[in-house]
């Protein structure tokens, strides 16, 4: 049993008004979670397992607000099952972000006046690592401050020498089998980088560029192909112009021959499938060195590839005295310019299209054929294609699993090189046309060793168990592989949670998850995407420090779904107003004697009690199922009106009024703190110190007891109660009648009770002998007919406002019991909905005739 904490706040019924300020009690309970030594897990434990990876953040970032959503859901996760009392690991760690980082020790040294090279290698990586020595730090020290439980004591870098072991023993044994290998393929290229780049560095950005039209003659002199590009000084590379085999307009040419203008060079007319015939003039000019369909297109018919633009970014020599060494932008100008004075212009014209930029130099990306390291990547996706297909692996949501499996079928070669000095330099030597592979640097004179690094991808990759130990057999890996779940966005599906199935499967012979859950995209309030550069962006700690970590931690899941959404300030406003009520709702029931820790569950015996244990029973089981099946938003929204609306505003209200007793108040607030724990973690740790009874922190706390059955006879009291309160407030609200005004009610068709003073006194209304002819107000579980002093109540106001909710009502109930004579509807959608449909047509039936009844009674 871990030590209880005492921090700087009173006793709650020693501090009255004390108000509970996260910037101060927050940062205290990081220390002492960390300190009780329940975030390091225990691999001999005999509990059962659950862990999770984190996917690294990269060490140059700081919190953003897609760390706070998915760190927030995770740490939902590891909280409710450490405290159901699994042995949970979190597994802690950031990747080195191979290009990112490097750009950073780069920018440094541009303000120096240097670059890399000045440096050399040795000596600039130096730098780096001093660099991610001073700065790595940051976002590990952001996720604590969040208030995320990892296990920090293990935490891993994937560049730390143990995981550089692991990456080098998978690259030498892919290798080994056949599947990594040497070759020239279309890549990524980035001209500012100097390097290949992934996907995920490569942004779509909408240009405007000149759709020329260029006359291609035909070779026996007997007319003209004309062909539509939107870049021109590619056609310098051109092997071919390829047409629809089913376009009527050029079958008879398929065959022949056309000459390439200004080059004189003669291009082959193929047939292919790729083609689109309605595109341009459905002719299209092959440039296999720089367009990736063209690649796989002159693949397909032997064509050769030519290269135009080098990797400087600048037209090559051998295509041109005129045109070597201009930007592409350049060349285009002026083969323009060309075309023209040769007659081959056919007419330019405006066109919008999507072209590929690179998000950390900003150039524009270009597909190059280069010289790179491939891994084939066909025999590893049959059995990670399979683990969907069989159950094995599962996509919260379920569609991504379909996109998961489209994709791999269709898998490429991967590019696994990349030319920067930052990373995990490939383990290649080279002497004359000899390779060496191999883990340990080969023996003998002039072996050079390739200069390049991996792609990041390729490390992040084995990231489930090589945080574990792997390629040792250890005791961590053999209790926490496979991990539980990954939550993850969507946008590394393909580059990151498809690559780690792969080589899981390859290495540990299993998946490395069984779920994949996919959450949200959080945009801004305007519907925009997040970023700094467009001023749309949102910092977590901002936020954190006007509402505290749970406020954000609550707001975000809040808003969060399983498709993407606006950012919504009000949510975490709404988890800083539930924090509040935490607090004060301990504050109250501490001071009327309520405590936690009763040795056995004290047995609700007044009516309010024993609602009050029926609904914390149904949030117990309703939450435990949402978390399981990742419906955070929903979760969150459970907790909020368990909390706000029926324990602070019905319960602690009744409470007040002696209808509960302090032994069930006390019993119920531990229940409720242990449920709202994983989500607010900080306030709930706060409040159960403050409580008589509790030991130790709530982090550790056993999971909250199961109480007694549900208790349909006390809901329905207690509906009727609230109901009745409920028509009586809105009837004040709508007539602008005072609270303070005492009003003399009739209560018809309901059954109280015990609880008719406590109703009365909610109300504000006496009962008392009322007119047949009264004001009636009628709602699902009975009627009251209300007498309002003279004058107050507008008689033709109120019979058109009822004539108004009833004809609402009855459009609603006309359309429910459409949907329901829809045989197709009845037959085939999902019961549940079918049953929504049904109990909609039962509410608003009900709705109606109540409705019909009180504008009776006011004499319409």
């Amino acid at each position: 049993m871990t030590e209880p904490v005492k921090g700087p706040l009173a006793p709650a019924a020693a501090g009255a008004e004390l108000r509970y300020d996260p910037a101060a009690d927050e940062p205290r309970w990081v220390d002492a979670w960390e300190r009780s030594g329940a975030l390091r897990a225990n691999p001999d434990s005999d509990k059962p397992a659950y862990s999770i990876a984190i996917p690294p953040p990269n060490v140059t970032g700081a919190l953003h607000i897609g760390h706070a959503l998915n760190n927030s859901i995770q740490d939902v996760l590891i909280r409710a099952h450490r405290m159901a009392g699994y042995e949970t690991l979190w597994i802690c760690g950031t990747d080195h972000a191979g290009i990112a980082t490097q750009a950073q020790v780069e920018k440094e040294l541009a303000r120096e006046g240097l670059n890399r090279r000045d440096l050399g290698r040795e000596a600039f990586l130096e730098r780096v690592w001093a660099w991610r020595d001073e700065y790595g730090g940051t976002i590990i020290g952001q996720l604590r401050r969040l208030g995320a439980t990892l296990d920090y004591s293990r935490e891993r870098f994937t560049l730390d020498d143990g995981y550089a072991r692991a990456v080098q023993r998978a690259f030498v044994d892919l290798y080994e089998k056949g599947h990594i290998y040497r070759d020239h393929y279309m890549v990524n290229w980035d001209p500012g980088l100097g390097s290949a780049i992934s996907d995920l560095e490569v942004e779509d950005r909408e240009v405007t560029d000149a759709l020329v039209r260029i006359a291609y003659p035909l070779a026996d002199g007997s007319g003209e192909l004309v062909v539509a590009t939107v870049r021109p000084e590619t056609m310098l590379g051109d092997t071919a112009v390829a047409v629809h085999p089913a376009d009527e307009r050029y079958q008879h040419l398929v065959g022949t021959t056309c000459i390439l203008p200004l080059v004189g060079r003669e291009l082959p007319i193929i047939a292919d499938d790729y083609v689109k015939p309605e595109f341009g003039t459905g002719c299209l000019k092959i440039t296999p060195a720089h367009d990736p369909n063209d690649f796989e297109l002159a693949r397909r018919h032997n064509l050769e590839a030519i290269s135009v633009i080098g990797e400087d970014g600048l037209i090559v020599p051998g295509v041109g005295e005129r045109y070597q060494g201009l930007t592409p932008a350049e060349c285009s100008a002026r083969i323009l310019e060309d075309l023209a004075a040769a007659g081959h212009l056919r007419g330019t014209e405006p066109f919008t299209h999507v072209v590929p930029f690179s998000h950390r130099s900003g150039r524009r990306v270009e597909p190059l054929i280069s010289l790179q390291w491939f891994c084939d990547m066909k025999r590893l996706a049959e059995p990670a294609i399979s683990a969907v297909e069989t159950g094995a692996l599962t996509f919260t949501p379920a569609h991504w699993a379909g996109v998961y499996v489209r994709w791999m079928q269709e898998i490429r070669p991967w590019c696994l090189s990349r030319q920067l000095w930052w990373g995990h330099q490939l383990p290649v030597w080279y002497r004359g046309e000899e390779i060496y592979v191999g883990a340990e640097a080969p023996e003998g004179d002039d072996w050079i060793r390739d200069p390049d690094v991996l792609d990041t991808w390729f490390s992040s990759g084995l990231w489930p168990f090589a945080t574990l130990g792997w390629p040792e057999d250890t005791a961590e890996l053999g209790r926490f592989y496979p991990t539980s779940v990954l939550s993850t966005a969507r946008d590394i599906i393909f580059l990151w949670v498809a690559r780690m199935v792969m080589l899981g499967i390859e290495y540990m012979g299993e998946v490395p998850f069984s779920d994949v859950y996919i959450h949200s995209v959080i945009q801004a309030a305007d519907g925009r995407r997040m970023s700094k550069s467009l001023g749309t962006g949102v910092d977590p700690l901002d936020l954190i420090a006007d509402h505290g970590a749970d406020a954000l931690r609550f707001g975000l899941l809040l808003m969060s779904s399983q498709q993407d959404v606006r950012f919504s300030a009000e949510k975490i406003r709404q988890g800083r107003q539930l924090v509040t009520k935490i607090w004060n709702a301990t504050r109250l029931v501490v001071s009327r004697g309520g405590r936690a820790g009763a040795a056995a569950p004290p047995t609700p015996r007044t009516a309010v009690d024993r609602w009050m244990a029926s609904r914390v029973t149904e949030a117990i089981e309703l939450a435990a199922q949402l978390t399981a099946g990742y419906e955070f938003s929903r979760l969150a929204d459970v907790i909020y009106h368990l909390v706000f609306d029926e324990y602070c505003d019905w319960y602690l209200e009744l409470f007040k009024r002696g209808e509960a007793t302090a032994e069930v108040a006390g019993d119920l607030l531990e229940q409720i703190l242990a449920l709202v724990h994983p989500v607010m973690p900080f306030v709930t740790e706060a409040c159960w110190e403050q409580m008589p009874g509790s030991e130790g922190l709530m982090l550790v706390h056993a999971p909250p007891r199961r109480p007694g059955p549900r208790d349909a006879d006390a809901e329905a009291l207690v509906a009727t109660l609230q109901d009745a309160v409920s028509a009586v407030r809105a009837f004040r609200s709508r007539h602008a009648i005072s609270p303070r005004t005492g009003l003399v009610v009739a209560l018809d068709r309901i059954a109280l009770g015990d609880l008719t003073p406590a109703c009365c006194g909610l109300a504000n209304v006496n009962v008392g002998d009322v007119a047949d002819d009264a004001q009636v107000l009628a709602f699902a579980t009975g009627q009251i007919r209300i007498v309002a002093p003279p004058g107050e109540i507008d008689i033709a106001a109120e019979i058109a406002r009822l004539q108004a909710e009833l004809a609402r009502v009855e459009r609603e109930l006309g359309r429910a019991a459409s949907m329901l004579s829809n045989d197709r509807f009845v037959s085939r959608a999902p019961a549940e909905l079918v049953d929504l449909e049904r109990e909609k047509v039962r509410r608003f039936s009900l709705e109606r005739d109540l409705l019909v009844e009180q504008i009776g009674a006011l004499g319409a």
